[in-house]
Parts: C-alpha cells; sequence; structure tokens
C-alpha cells in the first residue's frame, strides 16, 4: 500500500540558552492542520514524547546474528595457526583437503542459494547502507498528528507492528496559544529528533508549531518541498487498525500504581527468560491486591498499593510483556497506570495518567505476527450491519463537533445507541475514527487522505477470508480438551457437498503447533504454507466462542 508525503520542509528544533522552538512540518497533501503555542509542562511533555519515540523505533522480532566479521577474523586465526604451529606438516595436503570439505559443503549449499543467495546479500547489504547512512528511512512511518478543540494528540506503531503508542496533550499543557486548525495530518518525523527533545528544559521558554507557514506558501512555485513515498505491507497498516478496533471492545479493567509498573520492569530487566512459557499472569480477585505471575519461573509480585475492584474473580494471561519497558520513562511523571485487558492472547492496553496528559501504550496479542497466530482475534468484522447513508449521517454528525459519545450522537440524531455505535465501529475499522480510552468518547481522526481499500486490509490471507466465510455461515463446529497443557480442538467443517474433520493443537504460548485436515490444501502443503481454512476456522471459532 503506496503512502504519498509532501512537506515544505524538513521538522526541527532549535535550541538557546534561554528558549526551544519545535516546528514540525506537516503533509501539505492533506487538508491543512497546525498549531502554535509555548509548552507549560516542559518536562512531563519532554519525557512523554520521548517514550512515543521508544513506540517508533520499537522492534523485538528475531534478528539473527551476523556472523561476517567473526567469520573472516577466523579466516585470519587459521592462517597464523598454519604458520606457526604446522610448519613441520605437510601444510600443502592439510590445505588440499580443506579445499575438498569445503567444496562438498559448497555443493550442499549452492542449490539452495542458487536462486536466493544474491538476492540475500544485495538486500543486507543495503539495509546495511541504510542503518549507516541514513537511519530515518527505518523509520516506517512518519506519526500522525492530531488537533481537536480540546487537545491535541499523536499517534504512532511500532516497526514489528506489534506496539500503537498513543500520547494525548490537553490544552492546559500549553500558554499562549495563537491559533489552531482541526484535522489530522502526518508530521515529518526523523531520528535525529530525539537527541534533540532531550534538550527541553524546565527553565527555558518551549514553543511548540504544527507549521502553518508550509499551506501559505503552497500557492507559490518557489518553493522546494521535500517529497517522500513510502511503500508499507498490508500487513502493517492491517495491524494498526485491528489494534484501533479493539479499543471498542468489553474489557477487564483496573490501575496500578506507577511503583507496581516499576516492579513489573524491574522483574523483566533482572531476568531473561530462554524458554517457554513466557507469559504475564494478572490474577485479579475482588478485594484484594493484585498479582502478577512471571511464567517461566512462576515468580508472583503482590501490589498492596493496588486493588482490585472488579466483581469476579479472573486469571488473564498476556504474551509480548518486554513491550512493557516502554512505560518505564513514564513512572516519574506518571499519577497512576490504568489497564485495560481484552483476555487471554488478545491486545492489551496501559493509559497512563499524566495529569494534563495521558500516553495510551497499545499491545496486540503478539510480539511477532506470523501465521501460528493468524485469526487469533478477528477485529476487523462489522459488529452489525447499517446502511452506508445511516454511517455517512452519523460520521458527519460527529466531524461537527469532532469528538462526542454514541449517546450525545444518538440523542442528537434521533438514533438508537446500537446503531449509533455501529456505525462508529465501522469507521474505526476504516481508520476515520478512533475511540478514545482514557476520555470514554469516540474522535474524528482520519489515518490517511484517501479511505482505505478494506477489501485489500481485512484479512491476512485468502485462506483466513474463507475461514471467516465459512463460520458465518455455520458451518463450523468444534469440541476441545487439554492434556499436558496441550490444548486439542477437534473440529468438522461442512463445505459444499464434503465435510473435512479437523484437529488443531494449541501450546501453552496459545500457538498452533500442529493440525490436521482432510483437504486438499493440507494433503499438499501440510503446514509450511499455514494451515488452511478448515484448521483455521477451527481455531478461530474457539476463540469466537
Amino acid at each position: 500500500m503506496l503512502f504519498d508525503y509532501k512537506f515544505h520542509k524538513d521538522t526541527a528544533i532549535t535550541n538557546s540558552a534561554t528558549s526551544t522552538q519545535m516546528s514540525f512540518s506537516p503533509d501539505l497533501q492533506r487538508d491543512p492542520t497546525f498549531f502554535v503555542g509555548k509548552l507549560n509542562k516542559r518536562i512531563p511533555f519532554r519525557e512523554a514524547i520521548s517514550a512515543l519515540h521508544d513506540v517508533v523505533v520499537s522492534d523485538l522480532r528475531f534478528k539473527p546474528k551476523d556472523k561476517t566479521e567473526y567469520k573472516e577474523w577466523v579466516a585470519e586465526q587459521e592462517k597464523l595457526w598454519l604458520s606457526d604451529y604446522m610448519a613441520e606438516f605437510q601444510i600443502e595436503e592439510v590445505r588440499k583437503r580443506m579445499a575438498e570439505v569445503r567444496g562438498e559443503l559448497d555443493l550442499v549449499y549452492k542449490e539452495k542459494n542458487r536462486v536466493l543467495g544474491p538476492f540475500n546479500t544485495a538486500k543486507k547489504t543495503y539495509f546495511d547502507y541504510l542503518y549507516q547512512k541514513d537511519k530515518d528511512a527505518w523509520f516506517v512511518l512518519d506519526p500522525v498528528i492530531t488537533v481537536h478543540p480540546d487537545e491535541v494528540f499523536f499517534e504512532c506503531f511500532s516497526q514489528d507492528e506489534s506496539t500503537y503508542g498513543k500520547l494525548s496533550s490537553s490544552y492546559n499543557v500549553f500558554t499562549e496559544i495563537s491559533e489552531f486548525k482541526c484535522g489530522t495530518t502526518n508530521i515529518d518525523y526523523s531520528a535525529a529528533l530525539y537527541n534533540e527533545f532531550q534538550k527541553i528544559r524546565d527553565y527555558k521558554d518551549t514553543e511548540f508549531k504544527i507549521d502553518p507557514s508550509g499551506f501559505e506558501a503552497l500557492t507559490t512555485n518557489e518553493e522546494v518541498y521535500k517529497e517522500e513515498k513510502i511503500d508499507l505491507p498490508d500487513s502493517w497498516v492491517r495491524g494498526f487498525l485491528q489494534v484501533s478496533s479493539a479499543m471498542t471492545l468489553p474489557a477487564t479493567t483496573f490501575d496500578l500504581h506507577p511503583m507496581d509498573i516499576f516492579s513489573i520492569c524491574q522483574f523483566l530487566r533482572r531476568f531473561k527468560e530462554k524458554k517457554g512459557p513466557r507469559a504475564l499472569r494478572f490474577i485479579l480477585e475482588p478485594g484484594k491486591p493484585i498479582q502478577a505471575v512471571f511464567e517461566p519461573w512462576y515468580e508472583t509480585l503482590t501490589f498492596h498499593r493496588s486493588i482490585y475492584k472488579g466483581p469476579e474473580s479472573k486469571t488473564i494471561r498476556i504474551w509480548g510483556r518486554r513491550r512493557l519497558l516502554i512505560l518505564e520513562r513514564l513512572i516519574p511523571i506518571a499519577k497512576n497506570f490504568r489497564v485495560v485487558l481484552l483476555g487471554n492472547g488478545l491486545p492489551s492496553f496501559y493509559i497512563a495518567d499524566l495529569g494534563d496528559m495521558s500516553f495510551t501504550l497499545g499491545l496486540s496479542g503478539w510480539t511477532t505476527n506470523d501465521w501460528s497466530r493468524a485469526g487469533n482475534f478477528d477485529l476487523m468484522a462489522p459488529r452489525s450491519h447499517v446502511d452506508l447513508l445511516t454511517q455517512e449521517k452519523v460520521f458527519n454528525a460527529l466531524k461537527e463537533t469532532w469528538f462526542g459519545t454514541t449517546t450525545e450522537l444518538s440523542r442528537k440524531l434521533n438514533l438508537d445507541t446500537a446503531t449509533v455505535s455501529a456505525s462508529l465501529t465501522s469507521y474505526t475499522q476504516a481508520g476515520r475514527v478512533i475511540y478514545d480510552l482514557n476520555s470514554g468518547l469516540y474522535r474524528v481522526r482520519e489515518l490517511t487522505q484517501e479511505p482505505l481499500d478494506m477489501k485489500q486490509l481485512r484479512f491476512s490471507s485468502p485462506q483466513e477470508e474463507k475461514a471467516d466465510q465459512l463460520i458465518s455461515e455455520g458451518k463450523v463446529k468444534i469440541d476441545y480438551s487439554v492434556k499436558n497443557e496441550v490444548l486439542h480442538i477437534c473440529g468438522t467443517v461442512k463445505e459444499n457437498n464434503s465435510t473435512h474433520k479437523t484437529e488443531a493443537f494449541i501450546d501453552k504460548d496459545q500457538r498452533l503447533t500442529d493440525g490436521n485436515c482432510q483437504c486438499g490444501f493440507y494433503k499438499t502443503n501440510g503446514l509450511r504454507q499455514g494451515p488452511c481454512e478448515h484448521i483455521l476456522a477451527t481455531r478461530m471459532m474457539l476463540n469466537r466462542k
């Protein structure tokens, strides 16, 4: 999916002994959006925007070590070893035998690397060059900034497609607000800005500007503009929308004291797991301190400052817990952390109360998104069907005030709350509306200038689309059991005039480790190309139940 950006100039921060000016360059291809004001809460803003930067650069996917330099060193040592200690032996024969062994190994790997070898080499060389010469190119998408009548908020998504960050700043954070225009735009964001953010001080006047001058210069032909074209994978955009859609779902909510978050981060810093399970288990009992259990050690932290006030006992497991270290920088300035859990292996949110600001960290169910997690949660499907005219009517009413609750909109439009909620959810899935977890209302936020192709983004594979259709038509029935911490799902999937018997095995980390089906796709490929639609439907059916 191709995104086009056009900036009047680079975003820059200017520092002097007495003042700091932050000037963000907006995307000129979008509707004019700007804001000019001076920061009142300088240090909290510095820490919060730095935490947002940690989300932008976050990438916790496995990266194999580059052993090129090590192998060169070994080759040099081999020469020295042969020359110093094997002079009395028949060195030529040894070298000949070594050449023969290398030749045999080359034959083994030659066929495997014949096609992909040159490509992988060129790709590695290219990305090495980017990392050394142009680190800005490593940031996949510039953050999105939205100006509303009551606040300004930044949003971003991580490189590994698993972490979402949102920094909301009310107008109390600013003084001397001179001008603003509501809307959403992309800002030019570079790696060098992080170091400049660190220079913000409490004794300096700090001006915050989403520069309106670029829109004024757009009418002339004398300006030179910086244009960018970024081709994003569909999975990246889909992940962004999934996390946003997850905000609208029912969830379990509780509060944690900042020192409790510190205890979690400290434990993660001290211990590094070498094998699974790698879950963080929250034990919630009404009227009792919240407990966190770290697997695989099963060490328990009891948070005596934080009492669970829910109506019933629950135990919820989440994965990808090391992403919580992003919250470390917010601990000194946070008053409270609200935790929102959708369920086992589902997205989770952590909202830091920073006074006149709030920081929302949204985590998908897993750090990585490969086929073993496909269909783990289906957040893109419509909740109910509402005609397009009604949906547009609800959206236009929301855009008049830029934010509002379903109750306010239903009263204004004389529609029932369910219809309004379903309409807003559809726009959330399309990237045009966002649900504000902190305030409990919907806000207009158009992720892109042009509407997204939801047919392209809704499903990550043809198999997932077919699986969703099978479930919608009521053709999937399942039964399940647990043995030795492995979940065994047995399914019956009816398709056309045939019936497929399926099996899916889910390990203690909620990964699809094995499966079985009678269809042609499985008989030909097994699980090498991911699960077939019948196995996937079997697993997705369990999640929906």
